[in-house]
């Protein structure tokens, strides 16, 4: 009886449990469920992305943190104002949180959210906030190089098995493989092992992506009309554009295109770098500079590609220009420091050495997030790292040109050893960037390559001091087997620079003599005069080299003539000693003639007659100040700086300026002498 009596009011027990459980469980699903009407009530006319919306995330968590939507304003605000990795980092939080709780609260009506028009109807708010989730939280993760957390994403995502597939997974997996082409498996483990596997499995993934919109096309007009694939379509074709201009297709990358600018879904950026690429130099200028579609705080590809263009026409002050407008437009947000390297590279060739050593510092400095790009951190750093070994020689070659006496000063002398120490140390760093690059024969080797950032004159500047012999053949396949025949000039002009640096003029004079030849030709139509100026200045450069001889002096002072022509700050940076006339008016005192003397001690043959440029040179005071008006013209009468302007009060240092000046250095109005440190002083 008692033990009947035990049972009995175990029993009671369990039941009277379950019956409270059942119980606070209805009375917390009850409170939950008003909460979460009360969230969507308070959500309705307040966008994740407005200034509000940070606020309601809290509100909204307060009220239910186990519901999605606080979470989701949250990392969805974090993520539009993010500009740097840990603002990613910290949005990707919230984001991964909403996407957890979303998934396990209604991943069932998002399975089946296809099961009929009614229920589509009824849950379509769910499947907008789970596409505005992905895309913050994917761009987060790519934003900070986590692609396996990205695919981890996108698997979760294939599970549900969309009809109309708004998420594009197997073309975001494509963009992935080919963003991470140059890693392998030992670094993502679902990455291939080399670069053509990769972009082999990117090419799948594209095509797999039209297979499956194909598919589903049928049923998806009959929910959404019969033109719902089309921008689904396009979306593949932009990364198929990409892709088939990077494997050198250009007729499928051509055909891509056409689409994508009939669809009106074209990057002009990307189209621009393909006509780069391809040589159209004129083309790729103009669709730089069309509007572009690029996310804020991010880089903009043609800001930093155009202002090279440029370069290679000759206009550094306006490429100048270009990039410090952008810098100050930008700020100090992901791409300032590409801005500052293509602000570097202008001051490099526009000779203002000083200013390219200070802005390659900065991006240096700076903490570059490579979004919405190929663009790496690899490339970045070989981009800082290449124009400093230019930087350097530069340095050197200035020291030379303003005192043609260097060898007999032992400050010259300390200052030209310790660059070239400081020169090989960075050419050891370049060459072993080099060596670890498995893109290396695609984005350096070949020449104005869509995805490289440094331009062809860099590239020949380092490459032609490391194993002459095998650059040599490869300048030989590709003039025999490149696509691109506008470009087939640029691996002969390396081809004939290659064989100058090895000492054989002879074979150079003859192979420049013969491409001068070639481009002067009426049936040549691949020249653009207005656009490569720097072609045309690096192939005379050669040329003077070759016939700087007594025997060919005169046949050197044409090919001089012409190099300053094309690109007068490059000439004294190019070990030529240019004849030149130089006429002088003006104020006749102590400090003037210092200034001149100074001048005239710089590295040019100055000569009293003959077909040679003329400088001609006014020095007025006023004050302390003395003012400098000058003008050069070339020997067939071309004006290469007209009405230039100097002002300087100290004779320090203004003669030597004034000699780079005369070859159109840029520099501020008034000169002041750079002061030495003297901690680095021997």
């Amino acid at each position: 009886m008692l033990h009947l009596q035990a049972t009995y009011n175990s029993i009671r027990t369990i039941v009277l449990t379950l019956v409270c459980c059942i119980f606070f469980s209805s009375v917390f699903a009850q409170s939950k469920e008003a909460a979460r009407y009360e969230i969507d009530a308070k959500r309705i006319g307040v966008s994740p992305v407005d200034k509000d919306a940070l606020p309601r995330s809290r509100e909204f968590l307060r009220l239910d943190s186990t519901y999605y939507v606080g979470w989701m304003y949250e990392g969805i605000y974090k993520y539009d104002r993010s500009a740097d990795y840990l603002g990613y980092r910290l949005a990707a939080v919230p984001l991964q949180k909403a996407f957890d709780l979303l998934e396990k609260d209604y991943g069932n009506n998002l399975k089946n959210i296809y099961s009929s028009f009614t229920y589509y109807g009824q849950h379509m708010n769910r499947m907008s906030d789970l596409y505005q989730i992905v895309y913050a939280l994917q761009n987060c993760y790519n934003s900070i190089e986590m692609p396996d957390s990205t695919m981890a994403l996108l698997d979760r995502l294939e599970s549900y098995h969309f009809q109309k597939d708004y998420f594009g997974i197997y073309n975001e997996r494509a963009w992935i493989y080919h963003r991470n082409r140059f890693f392998t498996s030992d670094k993502y483990k679902f990455l291939k092992n080399s670069v053509k596997e990769n972009e082999d499995m990117a090419f799948r993934c594209c095509h797999y992506q039209l297979k499956l919109i194909q598919h589903n096309k049928e049923v998806n007009d009959y929910w959404y009309g019969p033109n719902q694939s089309k921008d689904d379509i396009l979306s593949v074709e932009h990364n198929l554009a990409l892709m088939h201009c990077y494997n050198k297709n250009y007729d499928s990358a051509k055909y891509y295109y056409r689409h994508l600018i009939e669809g009106n879904r074209v990057s002009w950026g990307n189209y621009a770098n393909m006509n780069h690429e391809m040589g159209n130099i004129d083309s790729a200028i103009i669709y730089y500079s069309m509007p572009q579609n690029s996310r804020e705080h991010a880089l903009s590809e043609p800001d930093y590609y155009l202002p090279s263009i440029y370069i290679y026409g000759g206009r550094t002050k306006e490429a100048i220009s270009m990039v410090q407008e952008r810098i100050a437009a930008n700020g100090s947000t992901p791409g300032f420091g590409w801005y500052n390297i293509a602000l570097g590279r202008s001051y490099l060739y526009d000779a203002q050495l000083d200013s390219a050593a200070f802005y390659l510092d900065k991006a240096q400095n700076f903490k570059e997030l490579h979004l919405h790009t190929t663009l790496t951190q690899s490339q970045y750093e070989f981009s800082i790292n290449i124009l400093r070994v230019q930087l350097l020689d530069k340095n050197i070659d200035q020291i030379k040109f303003q005192n043609k006496g260097w060898w007999y000063s032992f400050g010259d002398l300390y200052d030209i050893i310790s660059l070239k120490i400081q020169k090989m140390q960075m050419e050891y760093v370049v060459v072993n960037e080099l060596a670890n690059n498995p893109e290396r024969q695609r984005i350096i080797y070949d020449l104005f390559c869509g995805e490289s950032t440094v331009t062809f004159d860099e590239v020949i500047f380092v490459l032609k001091d490391f194993s002459s012999p095998y650059f040599l053949s490869r300048c030989n396949y590709s003039i025999k087997n490149d696509k691109r025949e506008p470009i087939k000039k640029y691996f002969k002009l390396f081809s004939s620079k290659l064989k100058l640096e090895n000492g054989d003029d002879e074979d150079a004079a003859i192979e420049t003599a013969t491409l001068i030849k070639e481009i002067n030709s009426p049936e040549y139509t691949v020249l653009d005069t207005a656009n490569e100026k720097l072609f045309l200045a690096r192939l005379y450069e050669v040329m003077a080299h070759t016939t700087d001889d007594d025997d060919t002096r005169e046949e050197c002072i044409h090919w001089e003539n012409k190099f300053l022509e094309e690109f007068p700050q490059l000439v004294p940076y190019s070990g030529l000693r240019t004849r030149m006339k130089m006429t002088v008016a003006g104020n006749n005192d102590e400090i003037t003639n210092e200034v001149i003397d100074n001048l005239k001690d710089c590295n040019i043959e100055w000569v009293e007659t003959g077909n040679v440029p003329e400088a001609n040179i006014s020095i007025t005071k006023a004050r302390e100040n003395y003012r400098v008006l000058f003008n050069v013209i070339s020997a067939s009468g071309k004006t290469i700086v007209q009405q230039g302007e100097m002002i300087f009060k100290k004779p320090e240092g203004a003669g030597e300026e004034l000699a780079l000046r005369l070859f159109s250095k840029g520099g501020n109005l008034k000169f002041e002498p750079v002061v030495e440190d003297p901690a680095k002083l021997p």
